[in-house]
């Protein structure tokens, strides 16, 4: 398990090195405005159609870390875990979280703009969107995420 962790850790960090870039270290003071985020494709771990922005830290070391995803209108985020916290403020538009190991959207919860979910590491869950929709996720790495069906991963497509 340690190993599928650390291959994660690894694909994450290949995913999102140029986004990390932006991202200051530690301790650095920065404000980011909203015309100064910088969006780039979401790792291939996630289906196509996903962007991602790292505003603080590197998800893929230790310490604390913040990005944002912007999903597309009907996007599904196949039922996963995470090695650690994963807590989730949504910006805009309208996303569905439900726990299981089965993606079901009439058990998902809407959770608006304005509103904020978390899941315990390991804790098995998937997320839709009803529309197009930004979320900032704020965790510690390092990060990861690994499906519950590995063939719901698209690295294995």
């Amino acid at each position: 398990m340690k190993s599928l962790l650390s291959a994660v850790g690894c694909m994450l960090a290949l995913g999102i090195a140029a986004t990390a870039a932006h991202a200051q270290s530690m301790g650095d003071h920065q404000i980011i405005r909203p015309d100064d985020v910088k969006w780039s494709a979401a790792s291939p771990m996630f289906e196509k159609g996903a962007e991602i922005a790292v505003l603080y830290g590197d998800p893929s070391k230790e310490g604390l870390f913040a990005l944002r995803f912007k999903m597309p209108k009907g996007y599904l985020i196949a039922p996963h875990t995470h090695p650690k916290q994963e807590v989730v403020t949504v910006l805009s538009g309208t996303i569905r979280a439900g726990m299981g190991e089965t993606a079901d959207p009439s058990k998902a919860q809407a959770v608006p703009a304005g509103g904020f979910f978390t899941f315990p590491p390991g804790m098995a869950h998937f997320v839709t969107t009803d529309e197009d929709t930004i979320i900032q996720l704020n965790s510690i790495g390092p990060w990861g995420l690994t499906y519950v069906n590995p063939k719901d991963d698209p690295r294995q497509k």
